[in-house]
């Protein structure tokens, strides 16, 4: 398997900046996934990577990429405007090197946690064009200690089936509270659970498995789900 190669994506902004981006694609990729990161740490994190990686060993192409906030070095995330801009931009840029190195490859687009949550509003507002899915891993459906749904309207008005990869001790998105939401969505959504996985998928020892575990399980559940659509 080849290394992450880097590149850059416009921003959108009026000052013309760019966002730094890392392209992983194996050979024969048959997806490619726009993956944004999480509210608190970048696309080098140890999770970012290593899921990108078990993607690539099952056949999909990863476009990590970073939001203005964390590019510029900031801690305070992007307001949805901003983060919903750079999503589509991100997506534009993906869908250029879909076009251009693996024209037959399905468009995927989505992100870890807060990632995933801004690729779902950019996607409710209006159509993310050449995408075919939308893969959250992580949902943040709720603060940690106030259970609620209200995060997770929006995902009603997205025209494309949609992917929730959540753990079952995920404190920011109760797994009760998902699956009538998910049951909802346009046909060929689904929810992949991992047993004992917290909001950063990793478990406890007495589970009998190992964070390493987790993430190969993650992407062979969104390989499988990206053969569907």
């Amino acid at each position: 398997m080849s290394e992450s190669e880097p590149l850059r994506v416009a921003a959108g902004s009026p000052e013309g900046s760019e966002l730094p981006a890392l392209l992983l694609m194996p050979e024969k990729a048959t997806a490619l996934l726009v993956f944004a990161h999480g509210a608190g740490a970048g696309m080098r994190h140890p999770f970012m990577e290593s899921l990108a990686v078990a993607l690539a060993e099952a056949g999909l192409a990863t476009l990590r990429w970073e939001f203005p906030y964390m590019a510029a070095g900031r801690r305070r995330p992007d307001r949805p405007p901003a983060a919903v801009a750079a999503v589509r931009q991100a997506v534009d840029a993906a869908r250029r090197v879909r076009d251009d190195r693996i024209p037959r490859a399905r468009l995927i687009a989505g992100g870890k946690s807060f990632g995933g949550r801004m690729t779902s509003t950019a996607a409710s507002e209006s159509h993310l064009e050449g995408v075919a899915g939308l893969a959250l891993v992580g949902f943040p459906l709720h603060p940690v200690g106030r259970p609620g749904s209200d995060r997770a309207a929006h995902l009603l008005s997205v025209d494309v089936p949609v992917l929730v990869l959540q753990g079952t001790r995920d404190k920011m998105g109760a797994v009760e509270l998902l699956e009538p939401i998910v049951a909802t969505l346009p046909h060929g959504s689904s929810l992949h659970i991992e047993d004992d996985a917290d909001h950063g998928f990793h478990v406890r020892k007495r589970s009998g498995r190992e964070d390493a575990d987790v993430v190969r399980s993650l992407a062979r559940g969104l390989a499988r789900w990206a053969d569907t659509l």
